[in-house]
């Protein structure tokens, strides 16, 4: 004779607590992916997600500086006659965003723009007037603002090809 420890009703309840539970286990083990960035020559295309963001609570000034010096991880080759597209997503846009050469700003007034573009001379031009040679490459941060707050920093290399 087998002997049943719980009801039917007992049964689905236990089941259906479980399945809730199993739920949000494995919702807090996912981290909300940041908002992307891309950048585009060509037909060369590379996306990142940010260097740092905080959830859109803002980067101190002293973390923000480190994450513009941290070493890009995504390449894109660029010739000085190339079109350099940049693209984000409107979340970035809505607040603002900068581009940033070399760690520093690199114009005055942030762009509410989803999509932007400028020819890629404009990143290799010497930067000196002693007459040195351009660089053969230089890095370039997307930088999103609120205000006077930073919130996230997304970080590519460009490649001078010619």
């Amino acid at each position: 004779m087998t002997v049943a420890f719980f009801s039917g009703k007992g049964r689905r309840i236990g089941v259906a607590l479980g399945a809730v539970s199993a739920g949000l286990l494995v919702l807090s083990a996912c981290d909300k992916p940041t908002p992307l960035a891309t950048v585009t020559v060509g037909d060369s295309s590379v996306s990142s997600e940010a260097v740092c963001y905080d959830d859109g609570k803002g980067i101190t000034n002293s973390e923000a500086q480190k994450c513009l010096n941290k070493e890009a991880e995504k390449t894109v080759e660029v010739s000085m006659t190339d079109m350099v597209h940049f693209g984000v997503d409107p979340e970035i846009a809505d607040n603002g965003w900068t581009l940033f050469l070399e760690g520093q700003r690199g114009e005055p007034e942030p762009s509410k723009k989803t999509y932007r573009s400028i020819n890629g001379s404009a990143f290799f031009s010497s930067q000196s007037q002693s007459g040195e040679p351009a660089p053969k490459e230089t890095q370039i941060s997307i930088v999103e603002n609120k205000g006077a707050k930073v919130i996230g920093i997304w970080s590519f290399k460009l490649k001078k090809t010619d």
